[in-house]
């Protein structure tokens, strides 16, 4: 991932970007998207056990800084004809948040 699209990013670490989707559908959007080109989530093989363990902290830490445990959220991933773009990514929403940094 290169900066050169400007994102209101979140987290970043050595295998991942977390960032607002530039276009919400929902109160709360983000993307989680690695930074290693991986198609789809098919396309995950165990090689990439250290990018699913920091994907998984990253929820964590996101979850616990916009306070979602008691409101609510949802992980998406989306796959074959729903996958617009072929680079793996998730979708971390929320309907109903505390206002939060």
């Amino acid at each position: 991932m290169n900066k050169l699209i400007p994102v209101d990013r979140i987290s970043e670490t050595n295998t991942l970007i977390a960032f607002h989707h530039p276009q919400p559908a929902f109160p709360l959007h983000i993307l989680l998207i690695p930074k290693k080109a991986i198609a789809s989530l098919m396309d995950i093989s165990e090689e990439d056990n250290i990018l699913l363990a920091d994907l998984v902290k990253t929820i964590q830490s996101i979850v616990k800084r916009f306070s979602l445990e008691t409101g609510g959220y949802r992980l998406i991933v989306n796959g074959g004809k729903y996958q617009e773009i072929p680079q793996l990514h998730f979708h971390l929403i929320a309907e109903n948040f505390p206002q939060s940094p």
